[in-house]
């Protein structure tokens, strides 16, 4: 079976010569927008190449360097005290009170990440460049540019090593002394630029404020203080084949070279997130300098090598193909605007979703500080919704693919940081809703702040009062375990966290007039409903996607300490509590009602479906299990129907995956892919999302979620599992029925490759990383499967 596997990998690989790659993205010219930037990354370091040819510009950003300090958690301390009155009003229907009350429940916003420069390549000479080829590899992470001027060849190559934590860039021309060029740097921070014998230094900081950018254009929106907010460091040097290494005072360079490397090595103060980065921060200075004096002493090959043994451990855990096409090599561009014509690209909804893992392995390997809106990247000192981690979705949505696409080890950073907003959201939940536990509201940042947003008054209870984050996040940590088997991780990181989650939804529900267990207040993230008597609102009590997300967190739980064999009493409390909670209702139209009534939407295609959670990426709402519950969550979907933004659409791909609908979810993953030209910083909902030139994905404006629940998508049409399931080709599209796939990982600890032809699976390879049992599905077939640690099973049908 392995045989046969590898040589239809092998074959494919041939075969995908003559079409489009489905590992590169190419064009044939220069980018002009961000979104257009070929983008390498680290997890720490970030870089956005534009690959000009008389100048280059590259934005660099490192993920630790945000805006602002420690949070002081305790900022609203008797908020809590509003909660009774909230109740009262709408115990007494009164939604235009509660909406009002709600605002004295808020507090600061959060924090915003921060670009940190502008790397400036400066070639001397003709810039009429004939061949022009700019190109991003994701199988090596490696990104080249090469042009011809005359009768000479420029070539590129940018990759940022993990193992050397540094930026490497190498530089050749083909005609000896035909390479010429200087290096600059600027930044939108505070800072100073100095050269010092061959090295150029850059140091500064960041705001100790930045306001969000939804909030217009405030008076001292950013402020900075020389005194506070976290340090940088950019260290670069150039080291050459021949020619002279010159310099000024603000820049460094070659003249007459044929070839050249570029080092560029970066580090800023953060030291945790309870850590003044100003006062207790590291000295980002000498790590700047340690890093480029380790990475210096190497040479090209040594650096690349390592690189690429690093990035590829995680890369090639995955193949993928999705059959024979014909399409043509064109540049990416080209290629999007084809595909969205309804032509064949098969290996574009490839490149698509590996391109979501490269994201992933890219942006994701500092712990405690996971992926945000924008990944790692971001140009903008007030980035759209800060580049924060939204906790309604967004942030979640980051992290659906790293367990299934086999990028356990890249969910950390998240994990982590789970870790840290508990720590602050602890006093929150006491502050704020006057219980015990923890919690996470609408917004957080590198600092870990919990507390709910608005400005102590000033946001829309519709987005700025929803409390859900520590149920939702909990939910991330089961996820961990079921897919890994590790034992001791449930124990000493996952469980003590996933118990605080529910406590704090344990003592937040309150009984409704039949005794049902409802939250109060409740909001359905970033959606309003239209009363009878035409009251828009926000605020109401026994919101669905509260209940959903809150039986997600008991059910796991109560799994966890029985897995445990500990916390008798309290997981008593929560089966007790699971017992009561108010049922999910059937609408009139069929629908999953997302109120408590069976009220309208003030927008009934709004980009949210927060209360279709239970089926995705909740577990407990399937159509074997729950057949009525799973109808009633595909007419709310048809009723929303199918356009919508970049994020929401990755969301509704796997909702419609999980319907085990594959066609539709095709037609979404084929609208996921419509070209969006770029056109800076515009949040437009009317144009809908779709994917900008680069493959970002476009809100718009870029959001990365929507990258990263598209990629997630794809595997979830191919396996689904939970901790005794296993289904194989679930919501596998008609357009997709000759394929294979190496690597997708199953809850239960297990690892799935197998090859299909007309919709069935003809060979199967499972691999057993702890040991277990699962039912197998196989169309409808079943069997049981018990597996040893190590063991792997073939079929062959």
């Amino acid at each position: 079976m392995k045989h046969l596997l590898f040589f239809f990998f092998s074959v494919f690989g041939i075969l995908q010569g003559f079409a489009q790659s489905a590992h590169s993205l190419w064009y044939n010219k220069p980018a002009e927008y961000f979104e257009e930037t070929l983008v390498l990354g680290n997890g720490k370091m970030g870089a956005s190449v534009f690959g000009g040819v008389s100048s280059d510009k590259i934005f660099l950003n490192d993920i630790t360097l945000w805006s602002g300090e420690p949070v002081n958690a305790n900022m609203n301390p008797e908020a809590y005290k509003n909660i009774p009155a909230i109740r009262e009003a709408l115990k007494n229907e009164d939604y235009k009170l509660a909406d009002e009350l709600q605002r004295k429940v808020q507090g600061s916003f959060s924090q915003s990440y921060a670009p940190l420069g502008t790397l400036f390549l400066k070639f001397k000479g003709d810039d009429d460049a004939k061949n022009y080829r700019r190109e991003l590899d994701i199988s090596k992470a490696v990104s080249t540019v090469t042009y011809e001027i005359g009768e000479v060849k420029f070539t590129r190559e940018y990759f940022i090593s993990y193992p050397d934590q540094v930026m490497v860039i190498k530089l050749t021309s083909s005609k000896p002394g035909a390479l010429s060029f200087d290096v600059n740097f600027d930044s939108q921070l505070k800072n100073t630029v100095t050269v010092a014998g061959q090295v150029m230094s850059a140091k500064g900081y960041a705001p100790v404020k930045a306001e969000p950018n939804y909030r217009g254009n405030k008076p001292d929106a950013v402020v900075f203080d020389e005194n506070r907010g976290t340090r940088f460091s950019t260290q670069i040097r150039i080291k050459s084949k021949d020619g002279q290494l010159i310099s000024t005072e603000k820049s460094i360079g070659l003249s007459g070279g044929s070839e050249a490397l570029v080092y560029v090595s970066i580090a800023t103060s953060f030291n945790g997130f309870d850590k003044n980065p100003a006062t207790e921060g590291l000295n980002a200075e000498l790590l700047a300098n340690k890093q480029l004096k380790s990475a210096f002493s190497k040479s090209f090959d040594q650096l690349k090598k390592s690189h690429s043994t690093d990035y590829q451990q995680y890369f090639n855990r995955v193949s993928l193909n999705l059959g024979e096409t014909d399409a043509p090599d064109l540049p990416t561009d080209e290629r999007l605007r084809r595909y969205a014509e309804g032509k064949e690209d098969k290996n574009l909804e490839v490149l698509y979703f590996q391109f979501g893992r490269y994201l992933l392995i890219s942006s994701s390997r500092t712990m405690g500080v996971p992926a945000n809106l924008q990944g790692l990247w971001n140009p903008h000192i007030r980035p759209p919704w800060s580049s924060n981690y939204t906790t309604n979705i967004n942030a979640e949505e980051n992290y659906w693919l790293a367990e299934n696409t086999n990028l356990s080890e890249l969910h950390r950073p998240l994990l982590g940081f789970i870790k840290n907003a508990a720590t602050t959201g602890e006093i929150t939940a006491k502050t704020f809703y006057g219980v015990n536990g923890w919690t996470v509201c609408h917004n957080s940042d590198i600092w870990a702040m919990s507390n709910p947003v608005g400005e102590f008054g000033q946001g829309d209870p519709v987005w700025a009062n929803w409390n859900m984050g520590g149920a939702w996040l909990s939910t991330h940590l089961w996820e961990h375990f079921i897919f890994t088997g590790d034992k001791k991780f449930l124990k000493e990181e996952a469980y003590p966290l996933m118990k605080g989650a529910a406590q704090f939804c344990l003592e937040w529900l309150v009984e409704d007039k039949n005794g049902k267990l409802i939250t109060s207040p409740s909001t359905s993230p970033e959606n309003k409903y239209k009363t009878p008597d035409g009251y828009v609102g926000a605020t109401l009590y026994g919101g669905t996607a509260d209940l959903a997300m809150i039986r997600e967190c008991f059910l796991q739980t109560i799994e966890s300490a029985k897995l445990l064999n500990q916390d008798v009493e309290f997981r008593g409390k929560l089966e007790a509590a699971l017992a009561k909670l108010y049922p999910y209702q059937i609408g009139k139209k069929g629908n999953l009602q997302e109120w408590y009534y069976d009220w309208e939407d003030e927008d009934p295609q709004h980009r949210h479906q927060s209360h279709l959670f239970g089926l995705y990426p909740g577990n407990h709402i399937t159509p074997a299990q729950t057949p009525e519950l799973a109808n009633a969550c595909r007419k709310t979907l048809e009723i929303k129907g199918d356009e919508t933004t970049g994020w929401s659409k990755g969301w509704r791909i796997n909702l419609w995956a999980r319907l085990w609908d594959g066609n539709h979810a095709y037609k979404m993953y084929r609208e996921l892919l419509k070209y969006v030209e770029p056109d800076g910083v515009k949040t437009n909902y009317a144009r809908g999302g779709g994917t900008y030139p680069n493959l970002f994905d476009a809100h718009p404006p870029f959001q990365i979620d929507g990258n990263f629940g598209g990629a997630a998508a794809v595997a979830e049409m191919l396996v689904q599992s939970t901790g005794n399931e296993l289904r194989l080709l679930p919501a596998l599209p008609d357009a997709w029925s000759n394929g294979s796939v190496k690597g997708i990982c199953a809850r239960g600890g297990f690892v799935v490759s197998m090859e299909w032809t007309n919709k069935s699976v003809k060979s199967l390879s499972i691999f057993a990383r702890t040991g277990g049992k699962t039912t197998l599905y196989r169309g409808t077939e079943k069997r049981e499967i018990v597996l040893k640690k190590g063991q792997t099973m073939e079929l062959k049908w």
